[in-house]
């Protein structure tokens, strides 16, 4: 089991851009797909992003295809979300995930999930 640990939400304006960490610890971050969903207030919680294992491959929403950027760097055991030209239905709560193998559009096929962190975009 890896724990994960998510910093760099917040509250930023429409258009603006924000940048998501997630760390984790432990030498089987390399071996573990990495996604990020997303959970708005009165909704399910939905995929917005994931990478493979190697970081070769990248898979988005289309809700956020050409804006979210989703890369890993597991020297420092880490993974982001670049997020911009951000809209204020991308507000939600944002929550790092990660499974062994291929990654999912699936939430409950992570083993894995961060505490959450809070991004809020006003119009």
């Amino acid at each position: 089991q890896v724990p994960l640990v998510e910093s760099g939400g917040g509250l930023v304006q429409a258009g603006g851009s924000l940048r998501l960490s997630c760390a984790a610890s432990g030498r089987t971050f390399s071996n573990y797909a990495m996604g990020w969903f997303r959970q708005a207030p009165g909704k399910e919680r939905e995929f917005v992003a994931a990478i493979t294992y190697r970081g070769g491959s990248t898979d988005y929403a289309d809700s956020v295809k050409g804006r979210f950027t989703i890369s890993r760097d597991n020297a420092k055991n880490t993974v982001y979300l670049q997020m911009n030209s951000l809209k204020p239905e991308d507000t939600a709560v944002y929550y790092c995930a990660a499974r062994v193998g291929s990654y999912s559009y699936t939430p409950s096929l992570y083993t894995h999930w961060g505490q959450g962190t809070q991004v809020t975009v006003s119009s």
